[in-house]
């Protein structure tokens, strides 16, 4: 990967009617590398990607994409990067090769050079077969796939994806995250939003949480789970009558600590300090077999973004 900055952000603010939007963000995404803000609705996601992407001016601070300040040089920040936004920006009369040769010739890619570049992206993002299809006949997800393709034509130095796979079903989101991978060992810089977590921890070297307008984590996706010192140790019994029994020992058997104990219809949840996993296993399969209940399956979860998000959003609020 490379180590100069793609994206460099020095106590960036920006505030709409007195609130405050963006509270002094720092942040730094190495160029190549694929970088994942979450944050729920309302944290500002939205704002600092309109800074960054030259459509909105900020306040205070410094802002920089390729080493270019988005203020001071707004021009030739654009013409670095490329935004697929969750709106598409596809024209549903045309078909998919069209849509894509236009774009190519939009960029003065030249006739041949345009077909030739719309070729390539249909077959990478695999809608050779629907290629001279119109585009009303398209399923959401290969809409979606020819937005991402399209924003592709020009290859650019910094991609930024606004909630790139949000209503896709899983092959047409594989097929997504497939393509993210690939920009990056292209050395393209993908900066992306998303509500899911898993896709942060499945695509991000770096991730950052940004809740109320700050920065609250940021790290690689490990890094953020080991914020969160707690995991779960699940419980499933075979005989669904032994769940209730079994969540009386339990709850007996942790005494204080019986309220991180919760029941679905599957398993039986302990949350514990992820250095506690061995030893609460070993207590409770203890009460159990005294009690005459025995667990079939036992397993430890380790912390997930999931958690992580939670936990670092539920202590902002609290400190407001």
């Amino acid at each position: 990967m490379k180590t100069e900055l793609a994206i460099g952000v020095s106590r960036l603010r920006k505030s709409f009617g007195g609130k405050a939007a963006l509270a002094d963000i720092d942040l730094s995404v190495p160029a190549g590398s694929v970088f994942a803000l979450l944050g729920p609705n309302g944290a500002g996601k939205s704002t600092l990607v309109a800074i960054l992407t030259t459509l909105l001016r900020a306040d205070g601070g410094t802002a920089t994409v390729g080493g270019l300040d988005v203020g001071r040089q707004a021009a030739a920040v654009r013409n670095l990067l490329s935004v697929t936004s969750q709106a598409s920006a596809v024209d549903e009369f045309l078909t998919g090769r069209e849509n894509l040769t236009m774009i190519g010739r939009l960029h003065l890619l030249g006739g041949a050079k345009a077909i030739s570049r719309a070729d390539k992206l249909l077959r990478d993002f695999d809608l050779h077969g629907a290629a001279d299809r119109k585009v009303s006949t398209y399923s959401g997800g290969m809409v979606r796939r020819l937005d991402l393709a399209m924003s592709l034509v020009r290859r650019p130095e910094v991609l930024f994806l606004d909630e790139p796979t949000t209503g896709l079903d899983p092959r047409s989101r594989l097929a997504v995250w497939n393509a993210v991978r690939g920009l990056s060992k292209q050395g393209v810089t993908v900066f992306l939003t998303t509500q899911y977590l898993e896709e942060a921890d499945q695509l991000a070297d770096s991730i950052a949480v940004l809740n109320d307008g700050r920065i609250v984590a940021q790290g690689t996706a490990d890094e953020l789970k080991r914020l969160v010192p707690a995991g779960h140790v699940e419980f499933g019994f075979q005989d669904p009558q032994d769940f209730g029994k079994a969540l009386t020992l339990i709850r007996a058997e942790r005494g204080n600590a019986g309220n991180n104990v919760n029941k679905d219809d599957e398993f039986l949840t302990v949350r514990v300090a992820t250095t506690d996993s061995a030893a609460v296993i070993t207590s409770v399969v203890a009460s159990l077999s005294a009690g005459g209940c025995t667990a079939s399956s036992i397993a430890i979860i380790k912390p997930t973004l999931d958690d992580v998000f939670l936990a670092l959003t539920a202590k902002q609020e609290a400190k407001q």
